[in-house]
């Protein structure tokens, strides 16, 4: 790796750790917001299901996210609280869609002890104070003066050390806050205050109650008319208040998340470590609490928020498998569960392994993870750019173009495929057994190539060849007509909508023909003083079979033109720099935009924002897809109109958020594309490529595609093996008895099927630390080799190394090492194994015995490591997470605690880090800063700061790596604030845009 990196996120954060319901973006509007780690989300509540309105990112990792409403306004705030004790209060602007920052500030204190239970965040129900548990023995407080503003932030001693959860109780004069500790002796206790604003002190509060469940943990303040708590244990639940206790005992469950479904508290729903949900209502009389009821609904992935929307609809947000969109139905299905899913969210976290593969073989690797955990974990298989699924190929050597045709207007589907060559064209059709055969239209001329072919009005077809342009019936397949070319010239390029047809002759000639019932008529001739090298009409406009504009695009001077339907005046001319020419030009629109598309004889595209009314066309921009010329074809699928740039990198350009975005697809060259939906196949494609013609459906049309392998247990290592087809993983199962005990297992699957092959359980207390497939030297079996450590510390027996071999599908243990230490790492290292065992790298070699037994030898070793968690290899070089080779040639003094080596990115989304050469690297450095100056932080908070080191000894800022993310948002920007970076930077946005596309296709 280089010392100039660019660290990209490949994929954005999915592991939902808040959430929030309330009337943020106007009084009348429901909104569900989520914080997904570094980035929120604003979602409307319509009755067609949830509609995202923004997703921002956010300069820190989210610690607190809470909806208020101060005095006097008609709709929620949203305030915010990070991991390095920054703080924001939001609002929404209805105007600019955007989020507003009222108020920003930093809560840190220089000295003090972070809590081990993670912040604490609260807002007083009647908007008096916001309350922050951030430090062992503090209370900090952050006042609201009577216009709803903050005021300077001050904290209160707190005598309870260990504590577990703070909230505000509803319905007290003064604000109260109820505080759930654990003292000394591991008892626990709840505890009332009342915050004096004026003293800055605490008052004694209502009432407290002592000794209470053992596995206590949270909190729900319940709201107006019957106010009090409630304490959530392992095994019993209480309500308390100060004239009120009620306890009932609950089946033993370890409570994650909760969330209020009525506005008076009277029924809670509460989610639990094994993804059960279960509904608590509180009973009472006359607003006197008589009882506590709990009711198992279902179950749903591990929850660790959950939300409460409206008419029965409940948003599960996990950190630990898929979120989930759920509804409580009033009768139990025939398994005896309320709960339906509606909707599902996949989230990749959390990623504790993971290992690339080439699964397909097509020289693209994919990225095999090991996500979620317990009951949710899984295997998710992830590759970059659109893959097609092939229906149907033939060999067919030199296809020159590609037409699909209707055997009748109104026909929903495609019957013919027209495949033109050099000196002939062969029309292809689906037969009864969905076959492709090929098959006549004897109207057609096949005894040439054909330029062009489109459906046309009245039951026709139009074919144009370098002499004529054909009208064929498309029932009987007769010709009804034909235009031919004038004398002495012949036809070059041509282009046709249903009702139009578009040609380009030698000497720069441009024709435009009309289609009538049997009919082709000669409407306008122009003479242009270059020739043309490509055309298109694509409808476009309010009238879907023809088009107001033409798009040409023309040799010598490197232009392209538009000019006006029927009358042929020019309107608007572009030069496209350059002695490149134009090789395919494309009209269409994506989300409501129009949009020229113009691509180059290189390999370059570039694009234009078109006006249709006035032809003009702004805003271009230029992107590299290839290096050969590129053909461009739009094609539809899931009712949404894209486009396919074939070429040899065919790319698939499509929009989100009105924004051109650009996804690889996974084949190698492709040199003609069109679509082909037949009833036999629909929504398909037909594609030429290395000699064959090939039919199938494309995946969905996004950037990264996530398939996913549920286990239902929790998979911690994976390794691949080529050789067998298998992957090996170290999993562990809950078992959910009496004594809910933990089961660990290493498990063979087959690649393609993802099938369990076979089982190795490990011994009770032991589980697999690393797991890696290799090849020993004089040995010509490929072996998977596992490190072992023990987990319960009274039982005696020794960690270990198991080597298996894996024979007829199998896992045959063949070599077992015991070792004096748990075995953090494994690693090939010249035909040998080099393990991390605790604080010591030891070299095991192989040994091959007289009677065919094999066993590990110990070679040698380096002690003087704290704990060596992780080892890396590269040549003769051995890298760990102290930078420590056998013969030590490196060390780092400043011990920091290390995730991973190598993966540079937490367990949370999937990041790229790219190494750059230092020219391209000073050049994105300045980019970077003026980003910085341009684009501001949400609630202000500051992405230097952000992106800094930072561990309890020390913040020092971030060297020689760029975020990737922050330069790539300079494609979002407005024309005006692209502008002042351009020229900051002295480079033309053009430029600009093409170098930031380029690194958005790295990943």
């Amino acid at each position: 790796m280089s010392i100039w990196n660019y660290v990209v996120t490949a994929h954005k954060p999915t592991n939902v750790t808040h959430s929030c319901v309330g009337n943020f973006t106007a009084p009348q509007e429901l909104n569900l917001i989520v914080a997904k780690c570094t980035r929120i989300e604003i979602h409307l509540l319509t009755p067609q299901g949830l509609q995202p309105m923004l997703d921002v990112p956010i300069y820190g990792r989210i610690a607190t996210l809470e909806l208020f409403r101060p005095h006097g306004e008609a709709q929620d705030f949203l305030f915010i609280a990070t991991e390095r004790y920054k703080f924001c209060v939001l609002q929404w602007d209805a105007e600019t869609s955007e989020l507003i920052t009222r108020a920003m500030g930093d809560v840190s204190d220089r000295i003090g002890r972070p809590t081990d239970n993670g912040q604490i965040g609260i807002i007083d129900p009647d908007c008096r104070l916001i309350g922050l548990h951030l430090y062992d023995g503090l209370f900090k407080v952050i006042p609201f003066d009577n216009k709803g503003q903050l005021k300077e932030a001050f904290n209160i001693r707190l005598e309870e050390l260990q504590v577990l959860d703070i909230k505000f109780l509803y319905g007290c004069s003064k604000p109260t806050i109820v505080v759930l500790y654990q003292d000394n002796k591991d008892a626990r206790h709840v505890k009332t205050y009342e915050v004096a604003l004026k003293d800055k002190d605490f008052v004694e509060g209502p009432w407290t109650q002592n000794n209470l469940d053992n596995g206590a943990d949270l909190l729900i303040p319940v709201p107006p008319p019957l106010c009090g708590v409630l304490i959530i244990g392992e095994e019993t639940i209480v309500y308390c208040s100060a004239n009120a206790f009620k306890a009932i005992p609950i089946r033993p469950s370890i409570t994650k998340a909760y969330g209020r479904v009525d506005a008076d508290g009277s029924r809670y729903l509460l989610g639990d470590h094994a993804g059960l949900l279960h509904l608590l209502v509180i009973t009472h009389e006359k607003e006197k609490v008589t009882g506590l009821k709990i009711e198992l609904l279902g179950e749903t992935s591990i929850a660790s928020t959950i939300s409460y929307l409206d008419n029965a609809v409940v948003y599960i947000g996990s950190s630990y498998g898929d979120s989930q969109l759920i509804k409580l139905n009033l009768q139990p299905d025939a398994k005896g569960s309320y709960v339906e899913v509606l909707e599902r969210y996949v989230n990749l976290g959390p990623i504790v392994d993971f290992c690339v593969v080439d699964l397909e073989r097509q020289g693209q690797g994919q990225v095999v993870t090991c996500s979620g955990a317990y009951k949710d974990g899984s295997l998710r298989i992830v590759r970059n750019g659109i893959g097609i699924n092939e229906q149907a190929s033939v060999e067919l050597q030199g296809i020159k173009g590609m037409w699909s045709l209707r055997s009748s207007t109104d026909d929903p589907f495609d019957t013919f495929l027209v495949v033109s060559f050099i000196s002939e064209t062969r029309i292809l059709a689906m037969n009864l057994e969905d076959e492709l055969e090929e098959t006549e239209i004897e109207g057609f001329c096949s005894q040439a190539q054909t330029l062009f072919c489109h459906d046309a009005v009245y039951n026709q077809l139009v074919q144009v060849t370098s002499s004529s342009v054909r009208l064929v019936s498309s029932t009987t397949r007769e010709m009804r007509y034909e235009w031919h070319a004038p004398q002495g010239y012949s036809l070059n390029v041509a282009t046709a909508n249903a009702t139009q047809v578009l040609l380009a002759t030698g000497g720069g000639h441009l024709v435009y023909l009309e289609i009538g019932d049997g009919t082709l008529t000669e409407v306008k001739h122009e003479q242009l003083e270059y020739e043309i090298s490509c055309l298109d009409i694509n409808p476009i406009g309010d009238n879907p079979i023809s088009s107001q504009l033409a798009a040409v695009g023309m040799w010598t001077d490197i232009s392209v033109r538009i000019f006006s339907l029927p009358d042929l005046n020019l309107i608007t001319k572009e030069s496209l720099g350059g002695e490149i020419i134009p090789r395919s030009v494309l009209l269409c629109a994506f989300e409501g935009i129009s949009y020229l598309l113009c691509a180059l004889g290189d390999g370059h595209l570039l694009n234009f924002l078109l006006n249709m009314s006035t032809g003009e066309l702004t805003d271009r921009k230029k992107v590299s897809l290839g290096t050969q010329p590129i053909t461009l074809r739009t094609f539809s699928s899931k009712n949404t109109t894209h486009v396919f740039a074939a070429s040899d990198r065919p790319t698939v350009i499509y929009s989100s958020n009105k924004k051109l975005l650009y996804s690889n697809v996974n084949l190698k060259e492709v040199s003609h594309m069109c679509p082909f939906n037949s009833a036999a196949f629909p929504d398909s494609l037909a594609i030429a490529k290395e000699g064959e013609l090939t039919i199938g459906t494309i995946d969905d049309i996004q950037k990264l595609h996530i398939r996913s392998i549920p286990l239902g247990e929790h998979a911690r290592r994976i390794c691949h093996q080529e050789q067998s087809r298998t992957f090996a993983i170290c999993s562990l199962k809950n078992q959910s008895n009496a004594e809910e005990s933990e089961m660990h297992f290493i498990r063979l699957l087959d690649d393609q099927t993802f099938d369990f092959i076979s089982t190795y359980p490990l011994d009770t207390f032991e589980y697999g630390c690393s797991i890696l497939s290799c090849s020993f030297s004089d040995d010509t079996n490929v072996i998977t080799v596992l490190g072992l450590r023990m987990f319960y510390p009274k039982k005696m027996s020794q960690p270990r190394i198991l080597v298996f071999i894996v024979e007829d599908g199998k896992l045959q243990l063949i070599v077992e090492k015991e070792t004096k230490g748990a075995v953090y790492s494994l690693n090939a290292f010249n035909g040998k194994l080099l393990a991390a065992i605790n604080q010591k790298i030891q070299l095991y070699k192989w040994m091959l015995r007289d009677d065919g037994t094999r066993e590990l030898q110990s070679e040698c070793g380096h002690h003087g490591h704290i704990l060596a968690l992780f080892v890396q290899t590269r040549g003769d070089f051995i890298v760990l997470h102290e930078e420590g080779a056998i013969e030590e040639r490196a060390r780092d003094y400043n011990a920091n605690w290390m995730s991973a080596v190598e993966i540079l990115d937490d367990d949370i989304y999937l990041g790229v880090i790219a190494s750059l050469p230092h020219e391209q690297y000073v050049f994105l450095e300045k980019l970077q800063t003026n980003l910085r100056k341009v684009i501001k932080g949400v609630g202000g908070l500051n992405h230097e700061q952000w992106r800094s080191f930072n561990n309890e000894k020390k913040t020092v800022d971030a060297k020689n790596f760029l975020d990737g993310d922050l330069i790539e948002s300079f494609l979002d920007l407005n024309r005006i604030r692209m502008d002042e970076i351009s020229k900051a930077m002295g480079v033309s946005v053009e430029e600009l845009c093409k170098r930031v596309e380029e690194l958005t296709r790295l990943h």
